[in-house]
This record gives C-alpha cells, structure tokens and sequence, in this order.
C-alpha cells in the first residue's frame, strides 16, 4: 500500500488532510491552499490524492460526470450540483456570476474561490499532475463502500452509519481529526482517502470517462 492522502474543504481555504500510510494509523493534517496541499503530497511521495472539489470546468453546459453522478447517487443527489461553466471563475460576487451563468446556484458559487484556487495550481504544475491528483465526491464514494443509500450526513444515524462502513475499510480515526474540521469534513476525507488508495489499487471507477475541457484539464468524479 503506497502512501495516500484524501482532503476535504473548510473554512478559509483551508483543507483537512487524511495521510493513510501503510502499517501506521490515519495522520492527520490541516493546511492552507491548494498549493499546500500539493506540497504535503510531495513531502511524503503520495502516490495519489483525493480533492473534494470539481476539476476541470466545462465552456458552457454540464458536465458529463456531474450528470452521471446525479443519476447514480440515489437519495443523496441533492449533494450533486452542477460544476460552473469556466467564465464564472472570474466574478467574486453570486449577483454578477448568476448574471455570467443563469441557474448558477449559491451552493455552486460558495466553492469558486477553492475551485479557482486548485485550477489554478493544477495548470501550474502541469498535464502529469492529473495522474495522482483526482477529483472525488464523498457522497459517491460512501454509496460505492456501502452499496446503499445511506441517510444524510448531517443525522445522527447517517454519520454513524459512515463511521461504520469506514470502519469495515479499516478507517477509524476520525476523533484525532484537527478541531477546525466537522466530524462531517473528516468523515469526507477519509472517504477522499479512501477512493485515492482505490486508484493506486487499480480498483476505481470514473464517472465522465475521458472527458477534458478546453484547457485539457479532465472532467471526471473517481470513486
């Protein structure tokens, strides 16, 4: 098993970081930026990582693996929101950006400074980078782990029955996750760990198949 890691997004454009590294518990990390993210994948040689966050925008329309992963995610698709199309990167306010892109939602809009942010540092560091850098969305993951539909993550019986079916994986640290992150962004994040050990098994499964946008960057979810 190589060294992996799985991040999800929290306040202030910090992310909460899951090292799984053979033989050792989760490590756990709390960094500042996607560049930060990227540099503590380096330092530990992570042979993949997991970003909760699109990557690779479409021009206009949707995207294929958001529509895939709409149409499969069962009961949690209200998780699943349309990527925004590229232009929108440009507006820092919800008014000028839904004038930009019609049907834009807040819940899409809240993520653009992190969607530009990792844009961004993912153009910079090149077209190999997309071999170990990856996007996941958690909700996938958990059904693709459990094969249920399982409650919101915000219930009681929801976060349990995640903890439980990332126990079954051998995932069970999540009480030594930074303070700054919810139950809910560690939970994510080990889900993240999860899907990024997934790849380096040969074992995951991409929505979008091998769809790019017209900077090249892929357009897909990995689960």
């Amino acid at each position: 098993m190589a060294v992996v890691l799985g991040a999800d997004g929290v306040s202030r454009n910090r992310w909460v970081v899951a090292e799984l590294s053979p033989g050792t518990p989760i490590t756990w990390h709390l960094v500042t930026g996607a560049a930060a993210v990227l540099k503590l994948a380096d330092s530990l040689r992570a042979a993949a990582v997991a970003l909760d966050v699109p990557i690779g925008l479409p021009a206009s329309g949707q995207r294929r693996c958001d529509k895939e992963a709409y149409a499969s995610i069962g009961a949690r698709r209200s998780s699943v929101f349309m990527t925004p199309p590229r232009h929108v990167l440009e507006h820092d306010h919800y008014a000028a950006a839904r004038a930009a892109s019609p049907g834009l939602t807040a819940q899409a809009f809240a993520l653009i400074s992190r969607i530009r942010d990792v844009d961004a540092v993912l153009r910079a560091a090149g077209p190999s980078i997309h071999a170990r850098v990856i996007e996941c969305h958690p909700e996938l993951s958990f059904k693709e782990m459990t094969g249920a539909d399982l409650p919101r993550k915000k219930s009681a019986q929801g976060a349990l029955l995640r903890m439980a079916a990332l126990a079954t994986t051998g995932l069970t640290d999540v009480r030594d996750a930074p303070e700054e992150a919810g139950w809910d962004d560690a939970l994510d994040a080990m889900a993240c760990a999860w899907t990024a050990q997934r790849l380096t098994e040969g074992k995951a499964q991409r929505l979008g198949g091998a769809d790019v946008d017209e900077l090249g960057v892929p357009m897909r979810i990995v689960t």
